[in-house]
């Protein structure tokens, strides 16, 4: 993820400690069913597109910018499929909580590509031929696979719900 203005001002302030902040991920699917992934940067693992709600943004706007952004391709949010809370660490030492809204996505066009700095790689994968993910990635994957009128998923305590994310474990 690029790092906003804002945070870069907070990090002055905060060095490496916690920071709690608004983000959504991309469960990206093209008309074949596979989905769209990047292989991030700076840790080289393969995960859903995401990025940080700059302040003024709508989640579903953020989704729709962050996708075009790191991968070149143009969606349209479908649905809310999760809300999730999450750590990370990043390699700098930089620490997150993130709020993670997961969008269910559909492709309209545009060919994937690398598009930005943050990704290596951008690839489309057929959803029982994913590499190894983190579990907020499976967890955002299988609820945004899930049937359509199912509602959205959402975390109910601190630890993640492990059976959310079985059919994607590596």
């Amino acid at each position: 993820m690029t790092v906003p203005e804002y945070v870069t001002r907070l990090r002055k302030a905060v060095g490496h400690d916690l920071l709690w902040l608004p983000s959504v991920s991309a469960v990206v699917l093209n008309d074949a069913g596979e989905l769209l992934l990047g292989k991030r940067a700076d840790d080289g693992r393969w995960s859903v597109l995401s990025g940080f709600v700059e302040p003024d943004e709508q989640p579903a706007q953020t989704v729709v910018r962050e996708v075009y952004e790191e991968a070149g391709v143009r969606v349209t949010p479908e649905r809310v499929s999760s809300v999730l809370a999450h750590p990370h660490t990043y390699p700098n030492g930089d620490q997150c909580q993130f709020l993670n809204i997961g969008f269910r996505c559909r492709y309209v066009d545009g060919v994937a590509r690398v598009n930005d700095d943050e990704s290596v790689a951008v690839e489309w994968f057929p959803p029982d031929e994913l590499p190894p993910l983190d579990e907020h990635a499976r967890i955002t994957i299988t609820q945004a696979l899930a049937p359509a009128g199912t509602g959205t998923w959402f975390a109910t305590d601190a630890a993640t719900d492990a059976s959310a994310a079985s059919v994607f474990r590596s």
